[in-house]
């Protein structure tokens, strides 16, 4: 009987270890993939605008995070590299009635833009059920900012979600938790007509350019960001 238990015990499927955070297995590598993020300093990043990252945001716990202990002044973390085609992913979750957002194809002219959604379009990061943005169709997590609207995917509050953000050739792919929430072209007369009658008409160069920065939105609530990672196509 005992040998009997001991070969059935034997024969249970071994559990793969998790992935420990901020870091990029040997088959990643070889596919392509880079870390953006080292789990433990902003090197790589800076606040909009600035030479460095202000002590407004700080790392916690492997994530990045605003920092409400920081001081004065605030802005987006940005990417110190531009991107043209690329495959993004990462890791965040939310506080309690919190909002934030991840943004690309950012322009870096602040006598020209004042903030990085003048120019870069937003995959929406949300409390959806707390902040009265969830009340707003496109303004839910996982949506293409205030664009287009996709099915809510979101994990409970306080729960990683995952996020992939694919753009290749004009094609924009939006995926949280694994499901394709958004899928749309860029620039062509369909992408004019909507952000024509968005919020964003009022900004000519939104939504215009093939190349830019990632930033990651300063929107004083606590978020955390983690397993940034990028591959480009």
């Amino acid at each position: 009987m005992k040998s009997i238990l001991i070969a059935l015990v034997a024969a249970l499927p071994i559990a793969a270890a998790a992935q420990t955070p901020n870091t990029l297995t040997k088959t990643e590598k070889k596919e392509g993939w880079h870390l953006l993020f080292d789990g433990s300093t902003t090197n790589g990043w800076h606040t909009y605008g600035q030479p460095s990252a202000s002590p407004r945001w700080a790392v916690q716990d492997g994530a990045f995070t605003p920092n409400p202990n920081g001081g004065k002044g605030h802005g987006d973390l940005l990417t110190d590299e531009k991107y043209k085609d690329f495959d993004l992913k990462l890791e965040w979750k939310i506080a309690p009635g919190g909002n934030s957002g991840i943004l690309f194809y950012v322009q870096e002219d602040t006598a020209k833009y004042k903030e990085t959604y003048f120019t870069g379009p937003e995959m929406q990061v949300l409390d959806n059920d707390s902040n009265h943005d969830g009340r707003i169709h496109t303004h839910r997590a996982g949506n293409l900012y205030d664009l287009i609207a996709g099915p809510d995917e979101t994990k409970p509050v306080g729960q990683w979600n995952q996020v992939e953000i694919i753009s290749k050739g004009g094609t924009l792919k939006l995926f949280l938790n694994g499901v394709n929430v958004v899928t749309t072209t860029m620039w062509d007369d369909h992408w004019r007509d909507m952000v024509a009658h968005s919020k964003f008409k009022h900004w000519p160069d939104f939504g215009t350019f093939h190349n830019g920065k990632i930033a990651l939105q300063y929107h004083d609530f606590p978020v955390w960001f983690r397993n940034i990672r990028i591959k480009s196509l």
